[in-house]
């Protein structure tokens, strides 16, 4: 292989990754018009996870695991809740009250809401006085305003494209009607900001359970794990009728078996590839890549209407991301430059997998707990 397709490889499997992430969030709306529990496809998500995720993690940490404890496992625990079954039931429902373009927009948010908590936690400094901190504010109040005029303010319909082709509709009819009304609109809004403090939270979590338990493949089996767990009893408590847990050879198994598998599962080893080749930062410039798509395959296949709102809304929020993302990289840049040169030691690099939304990545360890980078909430 030269040297030229090699060095295409990360931004090609980036791009994969952003479109598998992409389908999942389709399938997710698809499955849950078929008439699915919501609940139940958060169940059947983990379990394919879990099944797909733990043999994995047998062969890859074999010989390496550290010692599981009590304090491992309840981190396991919180991990799950907020990274896992909390955050993929509000993402989801999120989505159903609006569209799959709206949430994945409203996923984009993710790092500035981990910073506002990593600043209530004083896990992150404010530093207004640099330019790393100064664009971290900005950004931060950027996408604050964006998910505003995405909520608020509607706009004239763009009328881009039509293929006439509804999905929805062919697969039995659409959950609300095409026209969302405003309070549906606006529910939707906090739940998916909601979810977005859920995923903050999980990278807190996170970060403190890959310092006493390392194994970054059995600690993600275990979290899918307890996450299944989680979904199933939540999932059982609303939802009695084993009628609804039947699956058959239709968009209910495709669906709860892609987003498992492939979107909880084969993306995380692409996505930690790249990590390990470009570090990342390289991998968290892609995260808009998604909305774009789910923007594109919306209109196109799920007859959702986009308005200038949605546009302008969108737009500012990516801005406020990469605004985020690079005064993060100027305050490590700095950070890296001030330490003795006998103190910089090669990190191994630990990766998490993207479970909280279709816009997740990974994390090092050098990485965290100090900020975040976001990537799929939200597949979700």
């Amino acid at each position: 292989m030269n040297d030229t397709v090699w060095n295409a490889l990360p931004t090609i499997f980036m791009v994969m990754v952003q479109l598998g992430l992409a389908v999942g969030n389709v399938l997710y709306k698809l499955t849950v018009a078929d008439g699915m529990n919501m609940r139940i496809i958060i169940a059947y998500r983990f379990l394919f996870a879990s099944a797909f995720m733990l043999p994995l993690a047998f062969f890859l940490d074999r010989g390496k695991r550290s010692k599981l404890t009590w304090s491992v496992l309840f981190y396991v625990f919180l991990s799950a809740f907020f990274g896992g079954s909390l955050a993929q039931n509000l993402y989801l429902e999120s989505m159903s009250l609006t569209s799959v373009t709206f949430a994945a927009a409203i996923g984009n948010l993710g790092p500035a809401v981990t910073f506002i908590l990593a600043l209530s936690f004083r896990l992150e400094k404010l530093n207004i006085t640099t330019t790393g901190g100064k664009a971290k504010v900005v950004g931060t109040l950027l996408g604050i305003g964006g998910a505003m005029i995405l909520t608020f303010y509607k706009g004239v319909e763009l009328n881009l494209w039509s293929t006439h082709v509804d999905l929805l509709h062919n697969s039995g009819g659409h959950v609300a009607d095409t026209e969302h009304d405003i309070r549906s609109q606006l529910l939707g809004s906090v739940l998916g900001f909601a979810g977005c403090v859920s995923y903050g939270l999980w990278l807190i979590v996170q970060a403190k359970m890959s310092e006493s338990y390392p194994c970054h493949y059995s600690s993600t089996a275990l979290m899918c794990l307890m996450a299944s767990i989680q979904a199933v009893v939540f999932a059982l408590c609303l939802e009695r009728r084993w009628s609804e847990w039947k699956l058959g050879w239709n968009v209910r198994l495709l669906g709860v078996s892609y987003t498992g598998i492939v979107a909880s599962g084969v993306t995380v080893a692409l996505i930690s590839w790249c990590v390990r080749m470009r570090g990342p930062m390289f991998v968290s410039v892609f995260s808009p890549l998604i909305l774009l798509l789910l923007a594109i395959a919306g209109s196109l296949f799920l007859e959702e209407k986009l308005h200038l709102g949605c546009v302008i809304g969108g737009v500012l929020i990516i801005c406020g991301l990469y605004v985020v993302l690079w005064g993060k990289s100027k305050e490590m840049k700095k950070s890296t430059q001030l330490a003795p040169m006998g103190s910089i030691e090669h990190q191994p690099v630990v990766i998490d997998l993207p479970i909280s939304s279709p816009t997740t990545i990974p994390k090092t360890e050098t990485d965290t707990p100090r900020g975040s980078n976001s990537s799929n909430r939200n597949v979700n």
